[in-house]
């Protein structure tokens, strides 16, 4: 390899010290038409190989922009799909380094069919391996597909990842509003995190580490956090997952994706006991440093919060991985853009909760209110378990609107009554305890050892049914 390449540097950096393993380095390109003179394209292009991560192996290819632009052709294609093939035989993850032009325009339709071929070994290997995509430099074209097929992307700030160049959209350039950009990318959802080279290098390792090797493996770490802990801060900052999600996890950590698409609704990975848990959470608000306010999000779920969450879900789901909610919404936005999309969304993120037949564990933290709940990993969608914390609401209106319909002819002392007598019967957790509901009410302190006895007594759960694949 040659370490001394922008592409070969990525790579040291990405492994454990001298555990890497090139595959291929002899590979150039072919000639396939007439008259056309072959340029030297050491590795073609890309270095492929193996290597381990915290012990753990791992699959990468690493295009070399200074060969090229790094253009995929057919034999810079060839290695990445092959690639894949050693890694979906030996159960591996891969990682993409992507710096690139994009196609080969001197080998024409080889190059076309070369993009093909690689997108049919990333669906293949899709819920079996992980697949992580980062992205330097350029990424435009046909090559955009290849961090969409992935599970993950990182994007480096001063990166590009398009279709379309922003100047080739009307009315649009590059100065008014930079679509290619790795904060557009971000805000938009077609990337899960972004920073420096070296935070994007630091994130992808620490994602590894969470993350199975393969849909048949499991992920553990040695535990040295007190099982049994009090949850100080679920209390105060129940609103906010970066506080609430963050305390009950082994040692504080809480891996967030995509946080800078529909913040109001967060995911990512944490550890409970030292296994890597999914974790799906309402955000109400955003607490800064010091615990105040710094931004509020509301209770209701957005269109692009629900599609998040389904894909995460669907994620955790393929690869064995528990999945924890933390609930606290009260409707749907109502608005105009949200009315015609809203419903796909919210349906997708039911058919993922109720399709998922890994452990399920709901945490009811505030407000459980109409199908906005029943969305949100209920118990009538397959949730194993449900916990709610003492305070915590769940019904199928708030007590103040129903009030308003069941006291519509009413004076207000009447309505007033009815308000209080709905509250205590319909909208209580106490009630929905009664009901069956809820298995355990828990207070905000005790929320780690109950989640971790919870994701034990699951931890042998097995699907029932058998089926190919839903539709929906």
């Amino acid at each position: 390899m040659s370490s001394s390449s922008k592409a070969g540097e990525r790579i040291t950096s990405l492994l454990d010290d001298n555990s890497f393993v090139e595959i291929g380095a002899r590979i150039t390109a072919r000639t396939t038409d007439f008259n056309q003179k072959p340029d030297k394209t050491p590795s073609d292009g890309v270095i492929t190989g193996y290597g381990v991560i915290n012990g753990s192996l791992v699959y990468v290819y690493s295009q070399d922009a200074s060969v090229l632009g790094g253009s995929v052709g057919e034999a810079h294609a060839r290695k990445i799909v092959d690639l894949y093939d050693l890694a979906m035989k030996t159960g591996a993850p891969v990682i993409g380094l992507i710096d690139s032009a994009g196609f080969r325009l001197q080998e024409g339709t080889d190059a076309l069919n070369a993009f093909g071929e690689i997108y049919a070994a990333q669906a293949a290997a899709s819920g079996v391996i992980p697949q992580i995509t980062a992205v330097f430099g350029s990424c435009g074209g046909g090559l955009a597909l290849l961090p969409a097929l992935t599970d993950f992307t990182f994007m480096a700030d001063d990166a590009k990842l398009f279709v379309n160049s922003p100047n080739a959209l009307p009315k649009n350039s590059e100065d008014k509003n930079d679509t290619a950009s790795a904060a557009s990318k971000a805000a938009s959802g077609n990337v899960d995190f972004t920073g420096t080279e070296e935070e994007v290098i630091a994130g992808i390792r620490q994602l590894i580490d969470l993350l199975p090797s393969n849909n048949e493996d499991t992920t553990y770490a040695d535990c040295e956090d007190d099982l049994n802990r009090a949850s100080e801060n679920v209390a105060a900052g129940y609103k906010d997952p970066s506080v609430a999600v963050a305390d009950v996890a082994d040692d504080g950590l809480f891996v967030e994706t995509g946080k800078d698409c529909a913040p109001e609704m967060a995911v990512g990975f944490i550890r409970m006991n030292g296994a890597t848990v999914g974790v799906v959470a309402n955000r109400e608000v955003k607490f800064d440093e010091e615990g105040k306010t710094a931004a509020e999000y509301g209770t209701k779920l957005t269109t692009a919060g629900l599609y998040k969450a389904a894909k995460f879900v669907n994620f955790c789901d393929a690869f064995g991985l528990p999945v924890v909610t933390f609930t606290n919404t009260d409707g749907f936005k109502a608005d105009a853009a949200s009315e015609n999309t809203i419903a796909d969304a919210a349906g997708k993120l039911a058919y993922a909760f109720a399709n998922a037949d890994v452990a399920k564990v709901n945490v009811i933290t505030g407000s459980a209110v109409g199908s906005a709940y029943n969305v949100m990993n209920s118990k009538a969608l397959g949730a194993d378990v449900t916990i709610a914390l003492p305070d915590a609401k769940v019904g199928i209106m708030d007590a103040d609107k129903a009030a308003k319909v069941l006291a519509a002819d009413k004076s207000a002392e009447e309505a007033a009554e009815i308000k209080k007598e709905y509250a205590e019967l319909q909208d209580s957790i106490d009630s929905a305890a009664r009901h069956g509901y809820i298995d355990e009410i828990v207070e905000p302190a005790d929320l780690r050892k109950y989640l971790i006895g919870a994701l034990e007594i699951l931890y042998t759960k097995e699907a029932y049914y058998d089926k190919k694949h839903g539709t929906v």
